[in-house]
């Protein structure tokens, strides 16, 4: 007998199951939060400034993600109008030492990264006698410290407060379904609490259906994924090299490994950002180094499973975004609510095919459109065609 196929788990993913998700740049105050915020989204919204709590109310942007196969349909169908997909990025308050107690701006600083679905975590690794550091010196893993254990004591105060609720429910007693459905609850409940104060946050945990759903409700800070950005000089950066980023590496390995790190210089992005397209192109090529914002937009982009499908034709191609995993149905209501309830059929091939083949014309003639119906999982670079009934008024 042939052996059995093993069917490799998916791990279940925490967070909103929403296509419109959202980033918020965290670290210490005076680590590079504002001025990354104004470079990645080539805005003048935030508030750099030279003392800690400079931004207090987040500030929003929305960043175009990069990306190769959008630009290459836009040069197909050369149409009139481009609607490329974006990613919804906050600029946060600098967190500091106690503001889980309340401590500088602490309980606006965690309620703002409650309301994001993940988290650009700053940490500073670069001297400057200018730019003061709140800690007085640079020291990244201490201020990794800092933050992990502070949205750390904050969700632990969080599930406290939820796990008291539901022990007041399950002293009742009985048999009933709910009182069952409640009592796995505060089991669950009981599990998280423990893996917070034994200094585990509730992302790396390995959680089924039924917790996800428990943890989901109560918007965890450490449960939402994580991407580190090392903050370096520009001539680190340049060179690729700090005598901090071993130690990094092998804190993150430790403590939260499988999260990306990425080495980014602001000071570099800043400049980079007040520069022409060709004026960039030239000064990257002199120095040898590129800009880190692509690779930090697309690495959010997959940190929160999102990706992309695309609709075409001469009048529009646009670029939508979803999270991975999602069917036709669903994908239709991306594009308008109503499609979701009427959704017929989708007709679909992907770009790869295309690029492939060359043209649309091509790819018909040899019978690479699929037509789906309602159980078809939309990929990654999908060019769609959506089919739906009239509206019910």
């Amino acid at each position: 007998m042939p052996p059995k196929k093993v069917v490799k788990e998916e791990k279940l993913l925490l967070g909103r199951p929403g296509n419109s998700l959202k980033s918020g740049i965290v670290g210490l105050a005076n680590v590079g939060k504002s001025t990354l915020f104004q470079a990645i989204t080539k805005s003048h919204l935030g508030n750099p400034a030279n003392f800690p709590y400079a931004t207090i109310d987040p500030e929003e942007a929305r960043v175009i993600v990069p990306d190769e196969r959008f630009d290459w349909l836009c040069e197909q169908y050369k149409p009139k109008s481009t609607v490329p997909a974006n990613l919804t990025v906050y600029d946060i308050a600098g967190l500091t030492r106690g503001a889980s107690t309340g401590a500088g701006l602490g309980n606006a600083f965690l309620s703002h990264i409650r309301a994001v679905d993940a988290v650009f975590q700053v940490v500073r690794c670069f001297d400057d006698a200018e730019i003061i550091h709140v800690e007085g010196d640079v020291d990244p893993i201490r201020d990794l410290e800092i933050i992990a254990e502070e949205l750390r004591i904050k969700d632990i105060e969080f599930v406290e407060k939820a796990l008291a609720a539901l022990v007041k429910e399950t002293r009742r007693g009985g048999q009933s379904l709910e009182m069952k459905k409640l009592k796995e609850e505060q089991a669950t409940v009981e599990k998280i609490l423990a893996m917070l104060q034994d200094g585990k946050d509730v992302r790396k945990g390995n959680w089924g259906p039924k917790e996800v759903e428990v943890i989901n409700p109560l918007f965890l800070l450490t449960a939402k994924p994580v991407v580190y950005l090392v903050n370096l000089s520009e001539k680190d950066y340049i060179r690729q090299k700090n005598k901090h980023l071993p130690k990094i590496a092998a804190w993150i390995k430790e403590h939260a490994e499988g999260d990306p790190i990425i080495p980014i210089s602001v000071c570099f992005e800043e400049r980079l950002a007040a520069m022409t397209e060709e004026e960039v192109a030239e000064e990257c090529k002199t120095i040898g180094a590129k800009s880190a914002l692509p690779k930090v937009i697309l690495t959010m982009r997959k940190a929160l499973n999102l990706g992309s499908f695309f609709t075409t034709g001469t009048d529009e191609v646009r670029q939508w975004t979803l999270r991975n995993g999602t069917k036709a149905p669903q994908a239709a209501g991306v594009i308008h609510g109503d499609f979701e309830k009427t959704f017929i059929q989708i007709i679909v091939y992907n770009y790869t095919v295309l690029k492939e083949e060359g043209d649309e014309a091509s790819v018909k003639a040899k019978g690479k459109v699929l037509t789906k119906g309602k159980d078809y999982i939309v990929q990654d670079g999908d060019i769609v065609l959506i089919k739906a009934g009239a509206a019910k008024s």
